[in-house]
């Protein structure tokens, strides 16, 4: 039976429009679930670039390790992308490099391209052998279905534990030209990137080369993907992809720096941000969405630590989760970050209301305002820890009982 939707889900779902350069299909080929798609296959027109960013995990799936080489060896070329929900083919050995060899090869015969212009991605239970018979045999219906309006459809064929499907779109220009910006992810649970997310893709028009794709990518995940946590589980699958068709006719961009990408930069960190936030409003079991703020850090890779330190605490989550506006908690995280924090320039908010300043408590601090705050859906929680300028922002959820059943029956 499938999870209730998650209660901080949309109300609606982003319309992507058609990209020029880019037809889908999915296809339910049976290899775990009943009744629902479970492969997705992407064509993108000739000369279409890529860019990646990958799990640093090191257990790696054969699909992550296939991807990487591809686009090393392929120069950034894309011309196809396979996805498959239900079954991860990661810690599988050599059956998995298989199953990924067996893929590429057929979707490369059926696009009629390079296969290393072939990318693949897999998600779902771990150390179970793919049957990529399925997948094989799926392609050839899926080329037929190949459409350039599909895209709730793919967002939902890529879904695993995921209670709604993440899209997210934006129109910008490169100079004068008109560019489309089209986004899908998945991930609900085993979230804490340290790379990207789960499973992400960025579609574009624009005509830009790989290694400004790849400059642009790795920037916008830090601020997006890489600043997310669910649960502080890195998946072994995590892939996070940018193609661009080059079917948009603007003028020619070689550097990253060039103004005429200002507005794109801006338009691709959008879509990367909004399809990270709509990961944690997946997660597991949650029903709270929480954004932490630190400020005042040594430097802004000490704020980061401290902000996923209170991120990840489970004690810090389940005060959430429990409304309790316990700011006990979030000194307990700073402190345990293993970063510099003056201990009597401490000041805390919690909905834009001091709640500690100075290392302790506000005189004649009334917790009714936070606690009102702390039974809303969106919670915000700022600290200031007096000793730099570093800042950091990050993005989680509270950790209920929900978790606990979704993965305690999860293979079953």
């Amino acid at each position: 039976m499938a999870p209730p939707v998650s209660p901080l889900a949309p109300e609606t779902f982003a319309h992507l429009p058609p990209l020029d350069g880019v037809r889908l299909a999915t296809h339910a080929s049976g290899l775990r679930y009943k009744g629902r798609t479970d492969l997705l296959l992407a064509e993108m027109a000739p000369g279409t670039t890529m860019a990646g960013v990958y799990t640093r995990s090191l257990a790696s799936s054969a699909p992550v390790d296939w991807c990487r080489k591809a686009g090393v060896k392929g120069k950034g070329k894309a011309r196809a992308l396979v996805v498959n929900s239900g079954n991860a083919n990661a810690f599988t050995g050599r059956a998995g490099d298989q199953a990924v060899a067996a893929t590429v090869k057929t979707a490369a015969q059926l696009i009629g391209c390079k296969e290393t212009e072939v990318f693949v991605s897999s998600t779902g239970t771990i150390g179970v052998p793919l049957p990529f018979e399925k997948i094989t045999a799926a392609l050839p219906r899926a080329v037929v279905n190949l459409k350039a309006d599909a895209w709730l459809e793919a967002a939902k064929a890529i879904m695993t534990t995921d209670t709604y499907p993440k899209l997210a779109s934006r129109h910008v220009r490169i100079g004068d030209v008109p560019v489309t910006i089209n986004g899908i992810a998945k991930g609900s649970g085993m979230i804490a990137p340290d790379m990207a997310t789960m499973l992400a893709y960025v579609f574009t028009d624009a005509t830009l080369p790989a290694p400004v794709l790849q400059k642009l990518l790795t920037k916008g995940c830090e601020k997006s993907f890489n600043a997310i946590t669910v649960d502080s589980d890195t998946s072994t699958s995590d892939t996070l992809l940018l193609f661009a068709t080059g079917q948009a006719r603007h003028k020619r961009i070689s550097d990253v720096a060039d103004p005429a990408l200002k507005a794109f930069r801006e338009g691709l960190d959008a879509v990367l941000l909004e399809l990270a936030h709509l990961v944690v409003k997946d997660g597991e079991g949650a029903t709270k969405f929480v954004e932490i703020t630190v400020r005042g850090a040594a430097s802004a890779k000490a704020a980061k630590r401290i902000a996923f330190s209170i991120a990840n605490s489970p004690l810090m989550k389940t005060a959430i989760a429990g409304e309790d506006a316990n700011w006990g908690r979030i000194v307990m995280a700073v402190g345990k970050a293993g970063e510099k924090a003056d201990r009597d320039r401490l000041t805390i908010r919690i909905g834009g209301i001091d709640v500690a300043c100075n290392g302790a408590a506000v005189p004649n601090y009334d917790e009714t305002p936070v606690t009102h705050h702390m039974k809303g859906r969106n919670i915000e929680i700022e600290v200031d820890v007096g000793v730099g300028n570093g800042r950091f922002t990050a993005w989680t959820c509270d950790l209920t009982h929900g978790y606990i059943d979704i993965n305690g029956s999860y293979r079953t």
